[in-house]
């Protein structure tokens, strides 16, 4: 890879690693599984990446091979969930700290609770903000399966944590 290509992908990673890190963590519910499948994906990324950045396509490639990766390991293993870790902070937000923590608290706990495939299409709709289809496309199953897995995932969050209700995503939740 040429210097300013190698340039570009630092600059890349340096920009978009907080925000992939947000999305790996709510895949996975572990800082230490989200950061490592943020650099597999990362890895994978480097090597296609003259391709990608001709074509101004790497943040979807990335988000993409992440998703495949965790879908994968879903796949191989089964393994107990917790959720040890904490979910990063974002900079600059400006709102009661105590509030923040007991909705990040409340989402952690209900999140823990969806299945794995419920947790994956919650975060690919609400939190990165893929459409049915993308999200489809994006976890290889049918619109339909993403339609009722979301509906499943929905009432149960409901069930789980009302006092969700009315909080976006793009709140002080993260």
């Amino acid at each position: 890879m040429g210097q300013p290509l190698a340039a570009d992908f630092d600059a890349f990673v340096r920009a978009r690693t907080p925000a992939l890190l947000r999305s790996a963590y709510l895949l996975t519910g572990d800082q230490h599984l989200a950061e490592d499948l943020v650099q597999s994906a990362l890895g994978l990324t480097h090597r296609a990446w003259r391709r990608l950045h001709a074509d101004g396509n790497a943040e979807a490639y990335v988000r993409k091979t992440m998703y495949h990766l965790q879908v994968s390991r879903w796949r191989r293993r089964r393994v107990a969930e917790a959720f040890p870790g904490e979910l990063p902070d974002r900079a600059g937000a400006e709102s009661d700290h105590a509030e923040r923590t007991a909705l990040r608290l409340s989402l952690r706990s209900a999140l823990s609770r969806l299945t794995v495939k419920q947790r994956a299409v919650v975060v690919l709709r609400f939190f990165d903000d893929l459409t049915e289809a993308q999200a489809a496309d994006v976890l290889g199953v049918s619109v339909g399966t993403v339609k009722s897995h979301t509906a499943k995932a929905l009432e149960r969050l409901r069930a789980l944590a009302p006092e969700l209700a009315g909080v976006g995503v793009s709140g002080d939740v993260r």
